[in-house]
């Protein structure tokens, strides 16, 4: 069969819908988790029952959790910038801005991902890239600039976000730079649990005096977080690596931005404006620009292959 995303079997599609609605659901539960839990006790909480579940999936997979000497500290450099500042970053934005703004904000980390590539990397960008980041800058200075000048409080909630999506970023390179010898579920696990440990720090350290009794709405949050975005979210996309192209995952990818704002709408009552629909629009065509092949290498991969 073709490895052209539109001849996918169809339950793959289911997959990959399952994914892009799992993850884009969770934008307005994260705020809602964070309305009786401290961002840093939710996030701890999140990251380390992450880490165990993924702990449990690489070992019934029959996968080794050994980790090389020498790989201990790139591994912690990792989880520091896609787990610890990933996660703490996202979190306090959300707690200041709508969680479908903070959704489109978020997910201009690919276009991070190919500026810091072309410098650390050597990659090469072409004009369909810088097309693209143009796009994707274009929102994002759209929505600091509305924030800046129409919500109070809210430019810092803008930009601890885009600091989110850097922080991604570097960590994505790094993974590129410094390939381990770890299987992915096994390495996600000790992601979340090393990355995990500083917020666990400072969950005991800033928010013990503020825990109290959890409400309905954010144990929802919670729990979802958990088992949703944490666990079976992370299964769906390893699930996915081994059966999909590229350019069927990028279409994934593109659909998350987009079910975070109208899940806000759902779930929170927000009303985007024309500059979150502009700056979606934009960033929306920014990763299609940069994500998704072009159609002549997509039938040169299906030539190559004989199918």
């Amino acid at each position: 069969m073709s490895r052209h995303a539109t001849t996918l079997p169809r339950s793959t599609w289911w997959l990959l819908a399952m994914l892009s609605l799992g993850w884009g659901l969770n934008w307005p539960m994260i705020k809602l988790s964070i309305v009786d839990i401290p961002v840093w006790t939710f996030r701890a909480i999140c990251v380390m029952v992450g880490g165990v579940g993924m702990f449990a999936l690489a070992r019934l997979n029959g996968q080794s959790l050994r980790v090389r000497a020498g790989e201990w500290w790139p591994l912690i450099a990792m989880a520091l910038f896609n787990v610890t500042l990933w996660n703490i970053f996202v979190t306090y934005g959300v707690k200041t801005l709508p969680a479908g703004r903070s959704a489109i904000l978020a997910y201009t980390m690919p276009l991070w991902t190919v500026v810091l590539s072309a410098f650390v990397l050597g990659e090469k960008l072409t004009r369909r890239r810088v097309a693209g980041l143009a796009l994707g800058m274009s929102g994002l200075l759209l929505l600091l600039g509305d924030s800046l000048v129409a919500i109070g409080g809210a430019p810092l909630g803008a930009v601890s976000i885009a600091v989110a999506a850097f922080s991604w970023a570097i960590g994505t390179v790094l993974m590129k730079r410094i390939p381990l010898s770890l299987d992915t579920t096994a390495f996600t696990g000790w992601s979340f649990i090393l990355g995990g440990v500083p917020l666990v720090v400072g969950a005991l350290a800033i928010e013990h005096a503020e825990w109290r009794p959890i409400g309905t709405p954010s144990m929802i949050g919670l729990v979802y977080n958990i088992i949703v975005a944490f666990l079976l979210c992370h299964w769906l996309w390893f699930r996915l690596v081994t059966l999909a192209p590229a350019g069927a995952l990028a279409l994934g990818t593109l659909a998350i931005p987009v079910i975070g704002v109208f899940s806000g709408m759902l779930v929170l009552g927000e009303r985007p404006g024309w500059t979150e629909f502009g700056a979606l629009g934009l960033v929306l065509s920014a990763l299609a620009t940069v994500l998704i092949p072009p159609r002549r290498a997509i039938t040169q991969v299906a030539g190559a292959d004989g199918r």
